[in-house]
């Protein structure tokens, strides 16, 4: 029984979906699934096992390679962010991980034979060797089974040179060297056809978001619906809630829900942030609480208490929610919390 009045639905068949859209724009591709930060929040063993047509799943920590190949996941797995002692290293060992090389520190420890994934630096400034470093590096592990990977930093973006100056700065750097080569994210798979190599990595596409606009194929993973708590009738000028950030403009309605940043909903999404009741879009209004939140009814006086309200997801998308907080679709996602019951179909 759900208490709490918030549920989270993952969509599977619209995980299967998407999956098939990312094949048929890049169908020369291998796909590497990145279901790092427990699958963006959409539960990391579960998503796994219901990909089986990826070709490996991208991790940024060994606990969640771990998790995954005692659920019995046997495709390749990679560890985005390496290893960087001799004990992970073994445990790598153990889980017959990809591991990702960025640093140089380490390279000493990298003696084993496994698959690396060299990371080269075109201007994302994050992780990775920059191009005058590669020569070396690459001497170093190119008769290993070796991968050679690069990360865009504004590929949803098309009006700018950005991602088109790392797609070349990449290719002069790798023209010569005869491994798989891997560029695109999510964005870079949507608008960047260029960067579709051996290896694509799609991220949030995976889960019905995209990155790069609106994509009218792509369907959402989770849905997070509340309900309605109670209906309240304020008066003109009335205040709601924390802070007094909302005057009532007129007498009218008000919905509680269910839900607040204690589950992770965003404490700074603004007066005006959508929820859809009802099949009707309102606005939030006032402070988000720690477990609840308040809502304009006006457009629906004939809510009751009762009533489901989805917060984003099916019929809301999460991008729209994400443009009234201080927040994006990634974190919203990865924030819902363990306190709100998660049903799959």
């Amino acid at each position: 029984m759900n208490t709490h009045h918030s549920l989270i639905h993952i969509n599977l068949s619209a995980l299967a979906h998407n999956f098939n859209i990312i094949q048929q724009i890049a169908p020369q591709s291998k796909i590497l699934a990145m279901i790092k930060a427990n699958a963006y929040g959409h539960g990391l063993t579960k998503i796994a096992k219901n990909l089986p047509d990826a070709d490996g799943f991208g991790v940024a920590c060994l606990d969640e390679a771990a998790a995954l190949r005692k659920a019995g996941i046997t495709q390749k797995i990679v560890l985005m962010r390496g290893v960087f002692n001799h004990a992970e290293l073994n445990l790598a060992h153990q889980l017959k991980l990809d591991l990702v090389i960025h640093h140089k520190d380490q390279i000493n420890l990298l003696s084993r034979q496994t698959t690396y994934w060299l990371k080269i630096n075109t201007g994302m400034n994050r992780l990775g060797f920059l191009p005058d470093e590669i020569p070396e590096i690459y001497e170093k592990f190119k008769y290993n089974h070796l991968i050679l990977m690069t990360h865009f930093s504004s590929a949803e973006e098309t009006s700018d040179l950005i991602t088109s100056q790392q797609i070349q700065s990449f290719q002069e750097i790798t023209h010569n060297m005869p491994h798989e080569k891997s560029m695109a994210n999510s964005a870079g798979i949507l608008n960047y056809k260029e960067s579709h190599r051996d290896w694509i990595r799609p991220g949030l596409m995976l889960y019905g978001i995209s990155p790069a606009g609106y994509h009218p194929h792509l369907q959402p993973v989770m849905t997070w619906r509340s309900q309605l708590i109670a209906i309240r009738y304020q008066k003109k000028g009335d205040p709601i809630g924390y802070n007094q950030i909302y005057l009532c403009e007129e007498n009218m309605p008000i919905g509680i829900v269910g839900v607040g940043y204690g589950d992770g909903y965003p404490r700074h999404a603004k007066n005006g942030t959508p929820v859809l009741i009802n099949n009707i879009e309102v606005s939030l209004i006032g402070r988000v609480s720690m477990d609840m939140l308040a809502v304009d009814l006006r457009k629906i006086p004939s809510a009751k208490a009762g009533n489901p309200v989805t917060l984003w997801g099916e019929g809301l998308s999460i991008e729209k929610v994400a443009g009234y907080t201080a927040s994006n679709a990634y974190e919203l996602l990865c924030n819902a919390n363990a306190r709100v019951r998660s049903l799959s179909n």
